[in-house]
């Protein structure tokens, strides 16, 4: 079962209905299971409801063989924690599904890693559907030391500007 996810803020009408598009065309071999939030658009090719309480939820998750959702920090982070393939469509501003783009760069970056897929576009998705399946994400190691080194970086040149 692959888990469709869109978080709890605000509805994500534009990946759901990419995704249930999908099968007018294509067959992935693998049922989708959403949670879809407040949604106008109502799917028609899987199962969806609008919210899960935190036990179900999480369940689904570690049961899916993959996820497809946005591209917010909590979304991504849990795929890295339960080690699960994910297809994140970063929700845009211009489109109303955000209050600005910091999902476009999140995406970006991760994928440029190797530890996710992402599909800005509707018209991208298929692509990046039919390769979730396979898709084996990259190790994520944690980097204290690295982080730690920016912050005194980044503390520094304010100093110095003072």
């Amino acid at each position: 079962m692959i888990f469709l996810t869109v978080g709890t803020l605000f509805p994500f009408d534009r990946l759901v209905q990419a995704v249930d598009e999908f099968f007018d065309t294509y067959d992935l071999d693998d049922e989708v299971f959403a949670q879809i939030g407040n949604s106008v658009y109502e799917p028609r090719h899987f199962e969806a409801v609008a919210s899960l309480d935190k036990g179900e939820f999480d369940r689904r998750f570690r049961q899916a063989s993959a996820i497809i959702g946005h591209a917010g920090m909590g979304t991504i982070m849990l795929a890295f924690d339960c080690g699960k393939p994910l297809l994140a469509m970063p929700r845009r501003k211009k489109y109303g599904e955000h209050v600005n783009d910091h999902q476009v760069a999140l995406a970006d970056e991760f994928e440029a890693l190797g530890h996710i897929l992402v599909a800005h576009k509707a018209s991208e998705l298929a692509a990046k559907l039919t390769r979730l399946k396979s898709f084996s994400p990259q190790p994520r190691t944690a980097s204290p030391e690295v982080v730690a080194e920016r912050i005194r970086c980044f503390v520094r040149s304010i100093e110095r500007r003072k």
